[in-house]
């Protein structure tokens, strides 16, 4: 088999970084969600996990809201991953729910929660590219915990 050539390796490579360049120039727009949060608890309006509005139906409501406003461009209409080109949310700690001991699926779910909070405030990046912008600042505590909420109630098909 033939080496590439060395010219076809550069050019390669500048694409690639061309690539790389134009999609990290790219802003995510952040909009946020207009819902009232004023019925959630006032135990939700910090960033500790375990999500604090686990189980509360009202929550996971004004979640829906807040999500097909804010995060369905990127994350899937309804949370629904169709044709999405960020994450599938609704398997973040999905597994969680197989685990028999009722102390460790608790552990586990705290994890997943702790990485969805991180998540949401701090965004994601990598190598220089932000895949997901920061949302600390523009959704508050008790909304981020309503979305996960939301998305942890909303079955996988």
């Amino acid at each position: 088999m033939d080496k590439p050539s060395i010219p076809l390796f550069r050019a390669t490579a500048v694409w690639l970084l061309g690539m790389a360049l134009a999609v990290g120039a790219q802003a995510i727009e952040r909009v946020a969600p207009q819902v009232d949060t004023s019925p959630l608890p006032a135990q939700a309006q910090t960033w500790t996990e375990p999500n604090p509005l686990r189980g509360n139906a009202q929550a996971a409501a004004i979640g829906q809201t807040a999500f097909n406003q804010s995060c369905a461009k990127c994350h899937g209409e309804n949370a629904n991953g169709a044709r999405a080109p960020a994450p599938d949310l609704r398997r973040i700690g999905t597994r969680c729910k197989r685990i028999e001991d009722d102390a460790l699926r608790q552990r586990c779910l705290e994890d997943a929660d702790a990485f969805f909070i991180k998540s949401v405030r701090y965004g994601k990046q990598k190598f220089g590219i932000v895949h997901m912008p920061p949302w600390e600042g523009v959704v508050s505590p008790e909304l981020a915990w309503a979305l996960r909420s939301y998305v942890e109630t909303t079955p996988l098909k």
